[in-house]
């Protein structure tokens, strides 16, 4: 299982059962819910112009990493001389960094860089401090693509998946499709 999964659980538990709480309230896959209720660090800190490691010194302020590149903080748990920022922050929701987002599809980030690649098109995708996010969120409800916690998903061309009898098979335009294991 990817890393990502091992460091919610880590960080808090409690927001880790809230996300699944949400996730099953709404029918929603677990995956693209994961940034709901975070800010990008960079975005904050140079916002606020503050330098990158305070957040580390902020007793009640949660955070979070995403392929040891990416710092993200909890909404609603920054300082509260630093709480008027939030309404000028990004919001993530249904957000992925594209890096992140190309490793638990297990599909090459190029998918998400070019506008050569047949299913560019199919995301819509946000830059936030020169950090590109792709909105699964959006791509998977349009697909209908439903995908449990603790599963395994994989894009790709049809002819290079690998089908099992316990996956679920979502086919999607110019041959290609997507394997929930």
């Amino acid at each position: 299982m990817g890393g990502w999964h091992f460091l919610i659980k880590l960080y808090n538990k409690k927001l880790y059962n809230v996300i699944k709480k949400k996730s099953k309230a709404q029918k929603m896959s677990y995956l693209p819910n994961i940034l709901n209720s975070f800010w990008l660090w960079k975005e904050v800190s140079l916002k606020l112009g503050v330098s990158n490691p305070v957040y580390k010194y902020w007793k009640n302020t949660l955070n979070m990493k995403l392929n040891n590149k990416y710092v993200f903080i909890q909404k609603n748990t920054l300082p509260q001389k630093h709480n008027h920022i939030q309404s000028v922050l990004t919001d993530l929701s249904g957000h992925l960094p594209i890096k992140f987002a190309s490793d638990q599809l297990h599909v090459n980030e190029h998918i998400f860089s070019y506008e050569k690649m047949k299913l560019f098109r199919e995301f819509e995708y946000k830059f936030v401090e020169d950090v590109k996010f792709v909105n699964i969120k959006k791509f998977f409800l349009e697909n209908g693509i439903f995908v449990p916690k603790d599963s395994i998903v994989q894009l790709g061309k049809i002819k290079d998946l690998d089908l099992a009898a316990s996956s679920a098979f979502y086919r999607l335009k110019d041959d290609y499709g997507v394997v929930v294991y």
